[in-house]
């Protein structure tokens, strides 16, 4: 499944809140960090970069990026969100393909993804393994007792930017 690439825009909000609670993976403190990242985007922060996958007029999926503050060229990629009745269907690889080329076309070297160690979240790690992305660390029970943070790194200086699609 292919879906259409543009911007998330205020007339999407309530999708991309809907889209991002209906994952089962976030906690309510996390979809409100989601589109507050949104708000913040529209309201013209530079930091936070959107880019939405909609099926018609309908926003489906969406990821969300930025520089780390600090750093030379690192981004940080902070969600990559698909419907969860699409996942699976390719959506994702291409919402990613997409933040990496944009990323290495904005000079990026560098992204970092955090992600989580709980059995739920046993999929999200094996679908950034699968796109090249390198288990750099575990800070173990970061989100909570049992629940470690897991950060994967992938470097966009070495032109492989075709292995997020396996």
């Amino acid at each position: 499944m292919s879906c259409s690439l543009r911007p998330v825009g205020r007339a999407h909000r309530a999708r991309l809140e809907r889209l991002t609670r209906g994952t089962g993976l976030f906690r309510e403190e996390e979809v409100a960090t989601a589109v507050g990242l949104l708000d913040e985007s529209l309201a013209g922060d530079d930091d936070y970069q959107f880019v939405g996958g909609f099926e018609g007029d309908e926003l489906i999926g969406y990821g969300c990026w930025g520089p780390t503050p600090g750093t030379v060229a690192t981004s940080d990629l902070y969600w990559i969100v698909v419907d969860r009745a699409r996942q699976g269907s390719g959506i994702g690889s291409q919402l990613l393909a997409e933040v990496e080329r944009r990323l290495a076309a904005d000079g990026r070297r560098l992204v970092v993804v955090e992600t989580s160690s709980r059995p739920d979240y046993e999929a999200t790690r094996g679908f950034y393994e699968a796109r090249g992305y390198t288990r750099a660390a575990t800070i173990p029970g970061y989100y909570a007792a049992g629940d470690d943070l897991v950060i994967y790194t992938k470097d966009l200086t070495t032109g492989d930017l075709a292995r997020t699609t396996p």
